[in-house]
């Protein structure tokens, strides 16, 4: 399974349409859950109510300013080896406040899109996006340029 724990929910009705598009087409592929969690404007809160949504088996993936550059082709690589070990790979998107540090230590990953900042609900329609892209090329399917 792919688990996508978000702090806040989108409000926006095309970027709701976004992100149903993007479950549709990911569904065919594995199955995907998206948690929102409160927005609560405080980084610790906002942690506290994360944790209750970790599992400690699973590859827990922060989405960081700081983290790791990669390509999609190697996005699609980290999705399918990561399935040899792991039953279900969680990503963790934090609110405009990031993310606490506790939550950071406990993954075992850290990737970054950019150094640009994107407004959360964009960046859940990226996220999905690069993920159905690594299905399309994991499965040597046309999508991927």
């Amino acid at each position: 399974m792919i688990k996508i724990l978000c702090v806040g929910k989108l409000k926006e009705d095309y970027l709701k349409s976004l992100v149903a598009d993007y479950q549709k087409r990911i569904s065919k592929y594995h199955p995907l859950q998206i948690i929102e969690v409160k927005d609560e404007n405080n980084l610790q809160e906002e942690g506290k109510s994360l944790q209750k949504y970790i599992n400690g088996k699973d590859l827990l993936i922060c989405l960081d300013i700081n983290g790791q550059k990669q390509s999609s082709k190697e996005f699609a690589r980290l999705i399918d080896k990561s399935f040899i070990s792991y039953s279900t790979i969680t990503f963790i998107i934090g609110s405009s406040l990031g993310l606490p540090e506790d939550i950071k230590k406990m993954c075992q990953q850290k990737i970054s899109f950019s150094d640009m900042t994107f407004p959360h609900g964009l960046f859940r329609g990226l996220l999905l996006e690069q993920i159905y892209r690594a299905f399309k090329i994991n499965n040597n399917e046309t999508y991927h340029k």
